[in-house]
């Protein structure tokens, strides 16, 4: 079968391949696990990190990507919850499975390290580790949902604690993460700002729900951001870039509010001043999610027909290249898809 691998080398600085190869198709499953037929796969920034070198536990010639959706081809072993046809999505890691604190196992996320991922035809997997997909979800959109979805539920309700009238401020809108994010916040009645350097992802947001934003490149945006609230603070605040940014958020926060942080693409650190902790104010990491949520989360998107969104699709694992060089750009609002093989529900 075809598959995408991560293949070391030596440009400086660090670029490695995503190179398509053929590799053997899983033939004799394990008792327990489904082999699943591919039909579209996305992207998410952390394959970008690692052709760059700069995520840990790198194994090259894994099969690459985390994120996908398809057809149950064959089953291992009796299963109460899933036969042969089944569309399903694949939890994007391994061992972890409800403790809310954090993973149980060693844990790993699919794809460019030891435990291969997704971008290739086939998969073979653990029969817990598949759910179905959604119904009001085409395979794109699939596709575009598990990781983000997961780290976005996680973020917005196990650690950000957001719920219906709460103030949440969600930063560098545009990325999938934060886009589910803001999604899942307006579907729990949340107030939602956001920031970013484009205004028109800006006015995207806000046809999405977004009650309105800043540009963070503005040396007042923190007062901006005040001006759009009435005065109001906020009660959590939703963040992926990480820098200098969190003595604005202990101005703008509540007295207890929440920081919850699930990235650090800007700077890999965070300076937490004292008048935060005067504040009270919780910084909190927050990284993937577990077993558990990922099935909350799928309950949350059916219930509330959550869709994703898909900024642009190519056709075939052939395309991979030009996806990369999308996200590269950053030119992308929402998920990069790539489809594998045609489906009723593309």
């Amino acid at each position: 079968m075809k598959a995408v691998i991560v293949e070391k080398t030596d440009a400086t600085p660090a670029y490695h391949n995503a190179k398509i190869v053929d590799v053997p198709k899983p033939e004799a499953l394990e008792n327990g696990h489904a082999l699943i037929e591919i039909n579209a796969v996305s992207l998410n920034h952390r394959e970008l990190w690692i052709r760059k070198g700069l995520y840990p536990g790198i194994v090259f010639g894994s099969v690459m990507g985390a994120d996908g959706v398809g057809r149950i081809a064959d089953l291992k072993g009796a299963s109460s919850k899933h036969k042969v046809g089944d569309r399903v999505v694949i939890m994007p890691s391994v061992g972890w499975i409800k403790d809310p604190r954090g993973p149980e196992e060693s844990y790993q996320i699919l794809g460019g390290g030891r435990v291969h991922g997704l971008f290739s035809e086939y998969f073979a997997v653990g029969q817990d580790n598949i759910f179905h997909a959604p119904d009001h979800l085409t395979d794109i959109e699939a596709a575009a949902l598990p990781l983000a979805g997961l780290t976005a539920y996680r973020v917005v309700f196990t650690k950000g604690q957001v719920s219906k009238g709460h103030n949440v401020l969600i930063t560098g809108i545009g990325g999938g993460v934060a886009l589910m994010a803001l999604a899942f916040c307006v579907a729990a009645g949340a107030n939602v700002y956001v920031t970013s350097s484009d205004e028109a992802k800006i006015e995207k947001a806000v046809r999405l729900g977004a009650k309105g934003g800043v540009n963070y490149r503005d040396d007042k945006w923190g007062a901006n951001l005040q001006k759009l609230t009435g005065g109001q603070l906020f009660d959590s605040v939703l963040d992926g870039a990480g820098g200098d940014g969190i003595r604005v958020y202990a101005k703008i926060l509540r007295t207890g509010g929440i920081i919850a942080q699930y990235g650090m693409t800007v700077k890999p650190q965070v300076d937490f001043p004292m008048a935060a902790v005067l504040k009270n104010i919780e910084l909190r990491g927050s990284t993937m999610g577990s077993r558990l949520e990922f099935e909350q989360m799928l309950e949350f998107v059916t219930k509330h027909q959550v869709k994703p969104v898909v900024s642009q699709v190519w056709q075939g694992l052939e395309s991979v290249e030009e996806a990369f060089e999308t996200m590269k750009s950053h030119a992308q609002f929402g998920k990069l898809v790539l489809t594998i093989r045609s489906s009723s529900k593309l």
